[in-house]
């Protein structure tokens, strides 16, 4: 290979984003955007096209990496979608990461159903031995009306199928999931459906975000005329009590102790379910005071 960049810096481009968990992560940008980038909720990535960064500019940030970041033993690829690159090439990326950041143990990126279809078992299994340890899955809904309201390109049952795949190969795998997304009319629906998945799925870890209606994206047009409506603050609590109640885990965590939501939630399913669905009904009785609204963020 060319000449490399020595110590100038990682070379990130636009925004960074990873899921909260991945706070104190090496943060590797090996893809720019999302394969996808189509759901109406989404305003990550509008001022990237997507694209796999040039294999000198990942080993330059794995190199400065290995000499600057040295007590860090996880890793996330970014951005939203690294598990889209092909094979050969990720398979490449990871092996170098273990040659050059052999204190990390486990590497994380996000997914979606396209990216995960793409891949074989055996294909998942490699990256697995190669110390891919987590892949964060978009969910977001388990009815299929709203996910192709909101653009998600793939049906409930083909997102079960691929989040099986991940865990058969020896991944873990965390879903996210979206309250509100389907609106005050679909709320308790949404909540059904998505615990019902979930349940089929069966996935290490949930995370529930609020949605955050972000100007520019279709979803806050929709809102501005009168297309969408949000639950309140109370139906919000009552959709989330409902996909607890409605999700029936192995063992796995459910979170929702976003910076999004109002309440925050954590429960090791099966065992602590009932004390998560007695919190909420302290919140709906007024006896749990509720995230501020000046505090909510993405």
């Amino acid at each position: 290979m060319n000449s490399i960049p020595e110590d100038e810096g990682m070379h990130y481009e636009g925004y960074c984003i990873r899921p909260p968990s991945e706070a104190d992560s090496i943060l590797l940008q090996v893809t720019l955007g999302c394969s996808h980038n189509k759901c109406t909720f989404c305003g990550s990535y509008p001022d990237k096209r997507f694209k796999i960064k040039d294999d000198k500019i990942i080993l330059s940030d794995i190199l400065f990496a290995s000499r600057h970041m040295q007590r860090e033993d996880r890793l996330f690829l970014m951005d939203g979608d690294a598990l889209i690159i092909p094979q050969q090439r990720l398979v490449w990326i990871l092996e170098n990461i273990k040659e050059h950041l052999p204190r990390v143990k486990r590497i994380g990126a996000y997914a979606n159903v396209k990216s995960i279809k793409l891949k074989s078992l055996e294909e998942l299994k490699i990256l697995h031995q190669n110390n891919l340890g987590i892949l964060y899955l978009g969910v977001e809904t388990g009815d299929d009306e709203i996910r192709n309201a909101i653009h998600k390109g793939s049906a409930a049952a083909t997102c079960i199928e691929m989040g099986r795949r991940v865990k058969e190969a020896g991944i873990q795998l965390s879903a996210t999931v979206l309250l509100g997304i389907g609106g005050r009319e679909k709320s308790l629906r949404h909540a059904r459906a998505t615990g019902e998945l979930l349940s089929a799925m069966d996935p290490d870890f949930v995370g529930a975000l609020t949605v955050m209606l972000i100007p520019g994206t279709p979803l806050y047009r929709d809102c501005e005329n009168g297309m969408f409506e949000l639950p309140d603050e109370a139906g919000l609590l009552r959709e989330l009590r409902e996909m607890i109640s409605c999700t029936n885990l192995t063992r796995g965590y459910f979170f929702s102790n976003h910076a999004s939501n109002y309440l925050p939630v954590k429960a090791k399913l099966p065992s602590g379910k009932q004390r998560a669905l007695d919190l909420i009904d302290a919140a709906l009785r007024g006896e749990i005071g509720l995230k501020p609204e000046w505090m909510r963020a993405l």
